[in-house]
């Protein structure tokens, strides 16, 4: 398993747009994903589970990778996190 933690700041938070985006992102790979934050864990590649942690900005989230990707999916995420969120 591979994780990070990364603080949103984005001034709207992880709403629909962004959300989605991501989700589309976490998609391209065949790792499995955990998301964390607000005291829940959901699957990251549902968007409707994202959407429910209610993240705004400040907030911290935790992603968690575990499959044959995990390395690259984790780091690639995080990437586009910064540059996005």
């Amino acid at each position: 398993m591979k994780s990070f933690k990364y603080v949103v700041t984005d001034p709207v938070g992880i709403h629909a747009r962004p959300a989605g985006n991501l989700v589309r992102e976490i998609k391209k790979y065949a790792s499995e994903c955990s998301m964390s934050g607000n005291g829940k864990t959901v699957d990251g590649k549902k968007l409707m589970m994202v959407m429910t942690l209610g993240i705004k900005e400040g907030d911290e989230v935790e992603l968690a990778f575990t499959g044959d990707d995990e390395d690259k999916a984790a780091a690639d995420i995080e990437t586009w996190m910064k540059g996005n969120l």
